[in-house]
């Protein structure tokens, strides 16, 4: 299948990894693009908020150069999308408007192709069955929160392809990738847009309240299919932190960069390393096997994060690496111990002054996956009580070694 491709301006600057996951994404699933000669902007909020033709002129011009060649249009942008969209209505609805269009344009339009969303290419044009065929690395123990934003579904004249209150073709995409995604109340609501560079004040609550109900619901990290959520949520997330006193460091991903990592394709390809929140670390260490999520929302991201480190280390799925412990006051060496990412994760958090103390907790979580659930658990609800009950088990550990060393 070939379809003509319009990135936009997201996509050829901000968005330079959205515009290369989709065109592997394409690659892989078999679907040709074809990108629009002399493309020019769509007009984005400028036009449509300051004059009507201009507004719809612009877009008229890409897909009218589409139409040419007998083309669909896949345009990634969520605002570029909505533009075109609201175009083709309008000159399909609007004779009047329609030939103001052509003679502005200076060329033969008439809609009769169509604007797609990466969403309708992969669940309609593509399908499920066949992206499943594809999935080489399924993306189990990742539980993601699909994030469609104000533009992908409405207005439901102008899109149509799902539910505008309650859309689910990005989860039904998750959910063939091999994860898990969380029930939520937020993929519709409005992340701020570019209120956030206007009135902080009120573009920055509405983005800390999407991160928090995502966070709320267990999940792990945020989808999108919008250059600008994923600016906000992605590149803001710090501010956000800042503003509010609050930490969640939870990733965000373009739903074009998991589908191509889930079929093969590498993480650095797709340039989920060019993400401002960390997200590179969190993709490719995925445990294979991770429980359900629970009935109830965990309400604090550390709790969530906690857990998760606890029951990966318990089944072993985390990446390990080789040490070598002395023997309590001896110069001897004991057989190594495979200290585990996760452990080392947590000793850091409760320790983040004393090095010494980070690696004996290491060691020790390492060796005993039981005593690091019961310190990761509670270090969600009191930090405090939870490094006192790890330098207790500290403290016991150091006790039993001597006592071992004095019997020998």
């Amino acid at each position: 299948m070939k379809l003509a491709y319009y990135p936009g301006c997201s996509l050829d600057a901000s968005a330079i990894e959205y515009n290369l996951s989709t065109q592997k994404t394409a690659s892989v699933l078999g679907v040709e693009l074809e990108e629009i000669p002399g493309w020019g902007c769509c007009g984005a909020t400028s036009a449509h908020s300051t004059n009507k033709l201009l507004s719809v002129a612009l877009p008229a011009r890409n897909l009218a150069i589409a139409e040419k060649e007998g083309l669909d249009v896949l345009a990634p942008c969520a605002a570029c999308y909505s533009r075109s969209r609201a175009t083709e209505h309008l000159v399909r609805e609007d004779a009047e408007l329609a030939e103001r269009v052509r003679e502005a344009i200076g060329m033969p339009y008439t809609a009769s192709n169509r604007t797609l969303s990466i969403l309708e290419v992969l669940v309609q044009t593509v399908g499920l069955e066949a992206i499943a065929a594809k999935v080489t690395n399924p993306l189990k123990g990742m539980k993601p929160a699909c994030y469609y934003g104000c533009l992908l579904v409405r207005p439901v004249e102008y899109t149509g392809f799902d539910d505008p209150e309650y859309p689910q073709s990005m989860d039904k995409i998750m959910k063939v990738l091999g994860a898990n995604p969380v029930k939520w109340s937020y993929q519709t609501e409005c992340c701020g847009a570019s209120l956030v560079t206007m009135r902080p004040d009120v573009g920055l609550k509405m983005t800390y309240a999407i991160l928090k109900n995502a966070v709320e619901q267990g999940a792990d990290s945020i989808v999108t299919a919008c250059p600008l959520c994923h600016m906000n949520l992605d590149m803001r997330q710090s501010q956000v932190e800042k503003t509010f006193g609050v930490e969640f460091n939870l990733p965000v991903y373009y739903i074009t960069e998991l589908v191509a990592v889930a079929c093969g394709v590498s993480p650095k390809e797709v340039g989920i390393d060019r993400h401002f929140v960390e997200a590179f670390y969190h993709i490719t260490h995925l445990p294979q096997e991770m429980e359900e999520p629970p009935a109830e929302p965990e309400g604090k991201k550390a709790q969530k994060i906690s857990e998760k480190i606890a029951e990966a280390t318990q089944q072993g799925q985390l990446e390990k690496k080789s040490t070598e412990e002395p023997a309590p006051e001896s110069g001897e060496k004991t057989q190594p111990v495979e200290l585990n990412k996760g452990a080392v994760k947590l000793a850091e958090r409760l320790f983040p002054d004393d090095q010494e103390k980070v690696e004996q907790a290491a060691r020790l979580f390492s060796k005993d996956p039981e005593k690091m659930k019961k310190v990761a658990q509670m270090m969600a609800q009191d930090k405090e009580k939870a490094v006192k009950v790890a330098e207790a088990f500290l403290k016991k550990e150091a006790k039993s070694g001597a006592e071992e060393v004095s019997k020998e």
